[in-house]
């Protein structure tokens, strides 16, 4: 038993625990943004957006395609608001706060008489010994 309660008291299982609940609060969020503003915006535009109609019968057997094709309609909804809403502003944001690399100092140095490259702390060339300025 203190195995599992190792387990369930651990970081990562609690973590990822508040992540599905706060990614199923959000999704409703966004569920409602775009089934309450995007749709009836599409709709205003083009005319109703509902393929629940179209059904293909073939030998007495329904295929509602139209139902499929409302459901691709809503994830592509859903994954654009999710897209322009959090991920844009997100990496714009990590794009403004992260800090520049700066290259890594050179491990090597080229030496002037045979022009090989041999490390920097050498005070002569491997290949030609001659001497190496500091």
């Amino acid at each position: 038993m203190s195995g599992f309660k190792d387990f369930i008291l651990r970081g990562n299982v609690v973590d990822l625990a508040v992540g599905v609940v706060i990614g199923g609060a959000f999704g409703g969020v966004v569920t409602a943004f775009t089934k309450d503003l995007i749709t009836p915006l599409i709709a205003a535009l083009v005319g109703k957006p509902d393929f629940s109609a179209i059904i293909y019968e073939v030998n007495g057997t329904k295929f509602p395609v139209g139902d499929f094709l409302n459901a691709v309609v809503a994830f592509l909804l859903v994954a654009a608001a999710i897209y322009y809403i959090i991920i844009l502003p997100l990496a714009a944001a990590d794009a403004r706060l992260k800090k520049p690399e700066l290259p890594a100092p050179p491990s090597t140095k080229t030496c002037p008489e045979c022009i090989s490259e041999v490390p920097v702390a050498a005070k002569r060339c491997a290949h030609c010994t001659s001497a190496l300025a500091a």
